[in-house]
């Protein structure tokens, strides 16, 4: 397999439930992620501004290969994951999303189904061309994430949508 995935969601609503796909023991043995940051080395980059952010999200995405969008209640309205995945489309990443909603977090609590975030995304600036239509989504608990994951990234990255205009 030995494929690097980079892993984007909303840091502040759902970095536990991150963690929780993060730490799958498929996650942690059969492929090499990109650096977590923990709350205070997030608070220190973002002190840094804008700039500095996009560069380690750009350093982050170096020699990945497949781009997983966890998607929770706000994911599709932050604009540091649409910059991650502009990002990733434009390198050729094979590009998946994962709800992650009915995960609990640190305090036991499930959320809300967020949008999708590829639906602000379209192939060859034309817009009844959504990157939806070209990205598969998965419900990590109803589509068993645990049991599925491997294929998943394995589809994504044999995925043949590469380096369209994307907007």
């Amino acid at each position: 397999m030995n494929k690097k995935i980079f892993i984007s969601f909303h840091y502040d609503r759902d970095a536990w439930r991150a963690a929780q796909v993060r730490n799958h023991p498929d996650m942690q043995y059969s492929f090499h992620k990109t650096e977590l940051l923990d709350a205070a080395k997030w608070d220190k980059l973002k002190q840094k501004g804008d700039i500095a952010i996009k560069n380690w999200i750009k350093c982050q995405l170096e020699g990945s290969t497949v781009t997983i969008v966890l998607i929770g209640k706000e994911t599709a309205q932050r604009r540091f994951i649409k910059y991650e995945i502009e990002q990733s489309y434009y390198r050729g990443n094979g590009l998946i999303g994962i709800y992650i909603h009915k995960l609990k977090n640190q305090f036991g609590y499930s959320d809300e189904k967020g949008e999708n975030p590829f639906e602000h995304f379209y192939l060859h600036h034309d817009y009844l061309n959504p990157l939806t239509k070209h990205t598969k989504t998965y419900d990590w608990i109803d589509d068993n994430g645990p049991k599925n994951i491997s294929s998943w990234i394995e589809d994504a990255a044999k995925s043949t949508l590469r380096k369209h205009a994307c907007y």
